[in-house]
C-alpha cells in the first residue's frame, strides 16, 4: 500500500478505478480517480491529507498496517472537502490529540463537515514547520484554488510541493507518476479538470502562480491530490496552468444544440459546414447537448474562440438542456470568447433572442443577432444557415 517517493516521503492513498462522477453527479470522471495522501517520515512523522469518506475504515487500517498511528506527530489539512479529509474522524477518534496544521478558513470547513474540535493549528502563507533533518514543511495559502480554504505544503530538501488539487487530474492509475501513463489521456484529464473546475478562479491563479515563483522554491516533484505525481519535468504543468489560465482558446469553433423534430439539428450541420468554407484551417466540433456529455463539452468551450448554441423555441421559451448547458457556461466564467445563437420555431419564435440574452450574461461578445428559421428548414433556409456560419467564421 505504501509506496516511495522520495528520501522518507510516501504515497498512502487510494486508488478509485470505479468512479463515475464527481462532486455528487455534477463532473464526469470517465477514468476515474485516486486520493493523494502522503506520509513524510523524518524525525517527525507528517500525515498529509486522507482520502474520500467511502474508503476512510481502509485508509486508517492501511496506514496503521504500516506505522503505529500513535508516531503521527502532525497532520496537514490542505483542504476539507471531503475526497481529501473524508477520514479524518476515523482517523482522529485513535489520534485525538494530533496537532492539524491548516488555513484559518480550513478549520471552518472541517469543523462544518464533521462537527468536531480537534488541536487545530492555523497557517498562512510562508509559516514553516520544522519535520527534524533539517526539512521543513513551508505552507503557501492558496484561496480558491478551488475553495477558500485551500493551501499547499513545501518540503524543503527534497523539493516536494504538496500542491492539493492544483495540477491534477481525474486519472486511476498504479503507475503514480506522469512519465509513465499515457501522455494523450493525462493531458486531456489535466485539462478536463482545469475547464470545468478551475476556468472560474483563472485570475486568482495568475496571481497565485506568480506568488508562487517569486517564493523561490526550487520544485523537483509535484506531488497532487488527484492523478498522478508530475516527477518529470514538473513545471511542464505549470507553464500548462499559466496558459490556460491566460484566457485560453484554440483555433476551434464549437457549435453545441438540441433539437425536437431535427429542425435545428440541420441548421447545426449547415452553419458548421459554412464555417469550414469560410475558414478550411479552423477545427468545428458539433455536440448535441443529450447525447453528449456536458463535462465533455465544456472542456471543448474552453478551447474555443467561439461558441454557437443553438434551440428551437418551445413554450416561449428554450430547451431546458440548451438552458442548463448556458448557465453552466455562466458558471465558468469565460473570458475573450465569442458566441452567435440559432433555431427553429413553429410558432412564436423567441429561442434565438433568450438565447443572445443568456450568451451575454455568460460573458460572451455576440457575433451577429443570431439566426432563426420556421418551420422546418427547406433548401433555401439551409443555404442561409451555411452563409451564417460563414459569417462567424469571418468573426
Amino acid at each position: 500500500m505504501k509506496k516511495h517517493i522520495k528520501s522518507n516521503v510516501f504515497w498512502v492513498g487510494k486508488v478509485d478505478w470505479e468512479l463515475e462522477t464527481f462532486h455528487g453527479e455534477e463532473l464526469t470522471t470517465h477514468h476515474g480517480s485516486t486520493y493523494n495522501s502522503y506520509l513524510i517520515q523524518e524525525e517527525k512523522t507528517v500525515l498529509i491529507d486522507t482520502v474520500w469518506k467511502p474508503f476512510a475504515s481502509e485508509f486508517v487500517n492501511n496506514l496503521a498496517s504500516e506505522i503505529d498511528l500513535k508516531q503521527i506527530d502532525y497532520i496537514v489539512a490542505n483542504h476539507g472537502e471531503i475526497d481529501h479529509s473524508g477520514a479524518l474522524p476515523e482517523l482522529m477518534r485513535l489520534i485525538p490529540d494530533t496537532p492539524i496544521y491548516c488555513t484559518a478558513n480550513a478549520v471552518k470547513s472541517l469543523k462544518g463537515m464533521y462537527h468536531e474540535d480537534w488541536n487545530f493549528n492555523v497557517v498562512k502563507t510562508g509559516d514553516k514547520l520544522d519535520i527534524g533533518n533539517g526539512k521543513e514543511l513551508v505552507f503557501v495559502e492558496m484561496p480558491m484554488l478551488h475553495w477558500p480554504d485551500s493551501m499547499a505544503a513545501y518540503l524543503t530538501g527534497d523539493n516536494i510541493l504538496f500542491s492539493n488539487d492544483a495540477f491534477g487530474q481525474h486519472y486511476a492509475t498504479e503507475m503514480l507518476y506522469n512519465d509513465l501513463v499515457d501522455q494523450c489521456d493525462l493531458f486531456q484529464e489535466a485539462m478536463k479538470y482545469y475547464a470545468n473546475i478551475l476556468t472560474p478562479f483563472s485570475a486568482v491563479l495568475k496571481r497565485k502562480l506568480q506568488e508562487i515563483a517569486s517564493l523561490g522554491l526550487p520544485i523537483e516533484i509535484i506531488a497532487t491530490s488527484h492523478g498522478v505525481i508530475w516527477r518529470d519535468n514538473p513545471l511542464q504543468i505549470v507553464e500548462k496552468y499559466a496558459e490556460w489560465a491566460d484566457n485560453y482558446q484554440e483555433n476551434q469553433i464549437t457549435i453545441v444544440y438540441d433539437t425536437m423534430w431535427n429542425g435545428t439539428r440541420t441548421l447545426a450541420e449547415n452553419i458548421a459546414r459554412g464555417i469550414q468554407l469560410a475558414d478550411p484551417e479552423v477545427t468545428v466540433k458539433v455536440f448535441n447537448l443529450p447525447k453528449s456529455d456536458q463535462n465533455d463539452v465544456i472542456t471543448e468551450v474552453f478551447k474555443s474562440k467561439t461558441v454557437v448554441v443553438g434551440s428551437p423555441t418551445i413554450n416561449n421559451g428554450i430547451l431546458h438542456t440548451v438552458a442548463g448547458f448556458a448557465h453552466l457556461m455562466k458558471e465558468m466564467k469565460f473570458k475573450n470568447k465569442k458566441a452567435a445563437a440559432f433555431g427553429c420555431y413553429g410558432w412564436s419564435g423567441e429561442s434565438v433572442k433568450i438565447l443572445n440574452q443568456l450568451l451575454q450574461d455568460a460573458g460572451f461578445e455576440l457575433i451577429d443577432e443570431g439566426y432563426r428559421t420556421q418551420w422546418n428548414p427547406d433548401q433555401d433556409k439551409q443555404q442561409e444557415a451555411v452563409e451564417f456560419g460563414k459569417k462567424i467564421a469571418q468573426g
